[in-house]
């Protein structure tokens, strides 16, 4: 069976499980009016549509709402910056999404249509991402540039030669709902311009925070930066002694980061290739409860111990690349050394979270070319996020 087929076959079985949604009013009724402007329940169907043939998990139908908004805001933003994409410019963008499934811009057309999704859904979907790419460029892009002196940090964070640890404040503020976001990503943008000193920041840690370090005044120890995720190291990178970070959206929170020390080794620890970890979930999910546990492993084998005639889906255990694991699973994991825990809700799920052992990579001669990008890359999508959730809060979005 060719790809081309393959996706036939998907689209007519999306048409045949049913993804119509509730509509009120008809197909082009308003199902969101975002900022005076109506999203249809012809817009929002055919995002689900669209959503289910990528595999997107979760919630179809508000994953598309969402989604619709969020692109509904990226329009807006380009257009209020004068940024008007030309034509070719949004064909190139649909050719080179149509050429991720192998396929011509045209051959994809005609296996979306098979399944009830108009090329017209396809064009906006990718002509708002193309847009809201630009617009990041046009106001980050001087704010986001790599200095020498950040591609030298990382590119020895790699390598044999040298390295750095770094020791951090943090302040982790709750970003679980759209309206804790919102309230989240405004607070903590005043938080970056106003905090100058330590001790302003361990008392904005200990009121706000809602990590467990916040009773330390959000202070951390020591810690390697080569173990943090991608895009805390890049902002981290960046900072001098003292100065605070600019909001830095991770799974379900807003992190802000002081630099209180950096100091450089002369044999670094070898890059870390992989981690493995393990977590096993809690029926109550107290700190009493995580304690017990804890005190019962001194290993992640000894996990399999306290797990036997437990479900299967209370333990789980896996080895993945740092660059891939959920950001707020890397920065707990960072703060760990092998066969130490923490307790960890995420999702709802608070599980206690043990490091199994660290993997590292051998030393390679470095691209810096690529180095700069894949700091500037982290450092824009930051930026995106951070503006993104700016702009929802900002917007009057209202449902008839």
């Amino acid at each position: 069976m060719t790809r081309l087929t393959r996706l036939f076959t998907v689209l007519l079985l999306v048409l045949t499980a049913g993804a119509a949604t509730a509509q009120q009013g008809g197909p082009f009724a308003p199902r969101v009016i975002v900022n005076d402007r109506a999203i249809t329940n012809y817009e929002v169907e055919q995002r689900m549509l669209f959503l289910k043939l990528l595999n997107s998990p979760g919630d179809l139908e508000e994953e598309a709402i969402k989604g619709l908004i969020d692109d509904r805001l990226r329009m807006d933003a380009a257009k209020d910056l004068g940024i008007a994409l030309e034509p070719e410019q949004v064909e190139t963008g649909m050719e080179e999404f149509a050429g991720r499934a192998n396929l011509t811009t045209e051959q994809f057309v005609a296996a979306i249509g098979q399944g009830g999704i108009a090329a017209q859904t396809f064009r906006d979907f990718v002509e708002a991402g193309i847009a809201w790419r630009e617009v990041i460029r046009a106001r980050f892009g001087p704010r986001a540039q790599i200095t020498e002196t950040e591609i030298d940090r990382a590119i020895a964070l790699s390598s044999q030669r040298g390295g750095a640890r770094v020791l951090l404040s943090e302040i982790i503020l709750p970003a679980d709902t759209p309206e804790r976001k919102a309230e989240s990503q405004t607070l903590a943008g005043r938080l970056s311009r106003d905090i100058t000193t330590a001790a302003g920041f361990a008392a904005a840690a200990q009121q706000y925070s809602v990590s467990p370090s916040r009773e330390r005044g959000g202070r951390i120890d020591w810690l390697d930066l080569a173990t943090l995720p991608p895009q805390i190291a890049a902002a981290v990178l960046g900072l001098a002694p003292g100065e605070v970070s600019d909001p830095i959206p991770v799974t379900n929170a807003i992190a802000l980061f002081q630099l209180r020390a950096i100091a450089e080794t002369e044999v670094a620890e070898p890059e870390t290739l992989s981690i493995e970890y393990a977590r096993f979930f809690l029926e109550r999910g107290t700190p009493e409860e995580a304690a017990r546990v804890a005190a019962e492993v001194d290993t992640c084998d000894d996990l399999y111990g306290v797990a036997r005639g437990l479900p299967e889906d209370r333990l789980l255990r896996e080895a993945r690349v740092v660059a891939e694991l959920p950001d707020d699973i890397a920065l707990e994991l960072a703060k760990l050394d092998e066969g130490e825990t923490a307790l960890l809700t995420r999702g709802g799920a608070p599980s206690l979270l043990m490091l199994c052992g660290r993997t590292p990579a051998l030393g390679e001669d470095v691209d810096r070319t690529a180095v700069r990008q894949r700091l500037l890359n982290q450092r824009l999508g930051a930026y995106a996020e951070g503006y993104l959730a700016e702009l929802r809060a900002d917007a009057i979005i209202r449902y008839p």
